[in-house]
């Protein structure tokens, strides 16, 4: 009973649910799919997770109350998911997990795996286009240069 007990927020307002009922079904399935693609990539490292949780947050957020609330309060993806919806940032530690392990993925692949020079110039440029996009991200614990309060 150590564990604390946390607010869920009701984010059911943000939920705009497509008409058809078969439509919100297969936006659904989806969005399950994304999420599946999100928590396999939390254990590989070549796959990326929270591209696939924000899609599986717009496929919900489209067709489930229930299912975006779930996701939006979730202990792993839900920080993260708040962050980016409110400020469009990352915070500090997961930029930091987020490129190491892109290097740490990339750099094995591009030297002994790919054996053509301009598909491994060509990972590498992405590879740091992408190191580049999410160290530009905002720190959402920063607001207009200031330090949040706890």
């Amino acid at each position: 009973m150590g564990e604390k007990e946390r607010e869920e927020i009701d984010y059911s307002h943000e939920v705009r649910l497509i008409q058809s009922r078969t439509g919100r079904y297969a936006m659904i399935g989806l969005a399950m799919f994304f999420l599946l693609l999100g928590f396999i990539g939390v254990f590989t490292p070549i796959m990326p997770t929270m591209p696939f949780v924000l899609l599986s947050a717009v496929c919900f957020a489209r067709s489930s109350p229930r299912f975006y609330n779930w996701l939006m309060n979730h202990q792993w993806f839900g920080p993260s998911l708040r962050d980016w919806k409110t400020t469009g940032g990352i915070r500090r530690k997961n930029k930091i997990l987020a490129i190491s392990l892109l290097g740490f993925s990339m750099t094995p692949t591009v030297v002994f795996i790919i054996p053509i020079m301009g598909v491994k110039i060509l990972m590498t440029v992405i590879g740091l286009c992408v190191a580049a996009f999410i160290a530009t991200r905002p720190d959402p614990d920063r607001v207009n240069g200031q330090p949040l309060d706890p």
